[in-house]
């Protein structure tokens, strides 16, 4: 089973950082700084309580004045950078396997909690740290206290050389960036966003490209039509742009917005059919796997292009069912063709839904129009 990722911080990211701040800080004692954070409470705390919690700590071992604290972050940070800890971060983040030093986010809440009232002096420390992990929690406040100034530092970011603040400028400013502060002002109005994205939809980094494309599906949630028309403005620009609004369309493709699919090619269906539907386990067990079975028919003389998926309706708390659309397939099938499709869906229990007993449904969707929906059931 693997480790929960709130034990990132363990005893060789103690040795690490430990070992930076007794260089950096005048009088550091290391066992007093570690035995505060590994309290009492310590083994109850989730994720996000830890780090807080070890942002509490440090900062009882800095200096009281703001800008000096944050300088000596910095130096810390800047001495692991010279270890052989960071050369080995750097090339698994380039991999694509990690992010940069996650086990060191909490400098990033460290900054927000901390640093509000001083807007210069924040935001060169989060230039500087975000190039050692990213400070895209920091940024949130500063975006909600100084609107203006702080969305036009993040355009001028978005043209920095590194690439980690480039992806800052546009992953810091997402209206609905996972598991931190919401900006409601910016999804209520995206307009501040778009020059950081035009800046950046072309950008030579598939972490910076990424971003954009999360950036413009959180925005599609609130505000379609400006994704849609950004999708226009930018298809055919090149290979990157086209992967960039894709992606980025991806949440209006899954709801059946026509223009988006038209966009994408995917015309309204014609001539496809959902032949001989079977539900294979009418009743699943929690752990095991839903699986379905069904024929696609393309009656079209010509090949055609299709988008295939299927919903499913799982059972609320409250009795109610809830849709959830998943893709099985993105492609052209041959005009005049029988396609036999089987389908496993994972009943496996995951942090990101509960999973409750009784009836379910499943549908099968084609370009974005859903067919008939079918019972099964859920048991514990």
């Amino acid at each position: 089973m693997a480790d929960l990722f709130k034990n990132m911080w363990n005893e060789q990211f103690f040795n690490d950082f430990t070992n930076a701040l007794k260089l950096t800080i005048d009088d550091f004692n290391e066992h007093r700084f570690v035995s505060q954070i590994l309290d009492n409470e310590w083994e109850n705390k989730e994720l996000l309580q830890r780090g807080m919690h070890i942002c509490a700590v440090l900062r009882k071992f800095l200096p009281a004045d703001y800008k000096a604290a944050i300088a000596k972050v910095i130096e810390a940070v800047n001495l692991i950078k010279k270890t052989q800890y960071w050369e080995t971060i750097v090339q698994n983040a380039l991999n694509g396997k990690y992010g940069l030093s996650l086990e060191y986010c909490f400098l990033s809440a460290f900054i927000g909690e901390y640093g509000l009232e001083d807007f210069e002096t924040s935001v060169r420390a989060i230039e500087e740290i975000t190039q050692f992990t990213s400070c895209e929690g920091a940024v949130r406040p500063f975006i909600l206290k100084y609107p203006d100034e702080m969305m036009k530092q993040m355009l001028t970011w978005s043209k920095h050389k590194n690439l980690w603040v480039r992806r800052l400028s546009s992953e810091g400013c997402r209206p609905r960036l996972p598991w931190t502060m919401a900006l409601p002002n910016l999804k209520n109005n995206p307009a501040p966003i778009i020059p950081i994205l035009e800046n950046l939809k072309n950008d030579e980094s598939d972490f910076v490209r990424l971003s954009v494309s999360n950036n413009l599906n959180d925005i599609s949630k609130d505000n379609p039509k400006i994704v849609i028309d950004l999708a226009k403005k930018w298809k055919g620009i090149s290979k990157n742009t086209d992967w960039v609004i894709k992606n980025g369309c991806r949440t209006l493709l899954k709801q059946g917005n026509t223009e988006a699919l038209e966009l994408f090619g995917f015309d309204e269906v014609k001539n496809i059919i959902i032949q001989d539907f079977k539900i294979l386990t009418p009743t699943v067990k929690i752990g095991e796997s839903l699986e379905i079975n069904f024929k696609l028919l393309n009656n079209n003389k010509e090949k055609t292009k299709i988008r295939l998926e299927y919903g499913i309706y799982y059972q609320k708390a409250n009795r109610t069912l809830s849709k959830k659309v998943h893709k099985i397939s993105e492609k052209e099938y041959p005009g005049n063709s029988v396609t036999q499709i089987t389908r496993k869906h994972s009943f496996s229990v995951v942090t990101t839904r509960v999973l409750y007993p009784g009836l379910h449904q499943v549908s099968m969707i084609v370009n974005g129009n859903e067919f008939e929906k079918f019972d099964f059931e859920v048991r514990d």
